[in-house]
């Protein structure tokens, strides 16, 4: 039961970060000083890292802490699961703002593309049980577009 307890702590910017686990948490907190830059892209992408054990586990083959590139080999690997694929797929999705397993296969077949790139939707993401967390990722991510106390504020702003 411990593990799929809700844990909340706070950023320097004063917003409730809500993590899965304490073992959530201590990755975020180890792995984001790894990256090149403590940006929004480098936070969500950790973020999701950090969400299930699977890709806690095997981060390194995930995503190349030296190079700052996503490894989308990964997504073939044995020890994959359903879930853990949705959790690369989201973090590779707000990292890079696209689909780059796509690359993984060539130009002659575009019916693979077109199924992989189908599996980067917010449907085929989300609908599983880590969209509780996945949502927090879209914040952390896009912290411009989520923190407005009052929503209609937002739009008399804009």
């Amino acid at each position: 039961m411990a593990n799929t307890a809700t844990r909340a702590t706070k950023e320097k910017n004063t917003r409730t970060v809500t993590f899965k686990s304490k073992e959530h948490e201590k990755f975020y907190q180890k792995y984001l000083p790894r990256c090149r830059y403590q940006d929004e892209y480098h936070k969500a992408l950790v973020y999701c890292l950090g969400i299930d054990r699977d890709t806690r586990e095997h981060v390194d083959q995930i995503y190349d802490f030296r190079t700052g590139n996503v490894e989308p080999e990964c997504l073939h690997e044995g020890w994959q699961t359903s879930g853990s694929v949705k959790i690369v797929r989201m973090a590779f999705n707000l990292y890079c703002n696209g689909t780059p397993s796509i690359y993984n296969y060539d130009d002659s077949d575009l019916e693979g593309q077109l199924e992989e790139v189908q599996r980067y939707t917010v449907e085929d993401l989300f609908c599983c049980g880590y969209a509780r967390y996945f949502w927090e990722a879209v914040k952390i991510r896009y912290p411009e577009y989520c923190y407005y106390v009052d929503w209609e504020d937002m739009y008399v702003e804009n």
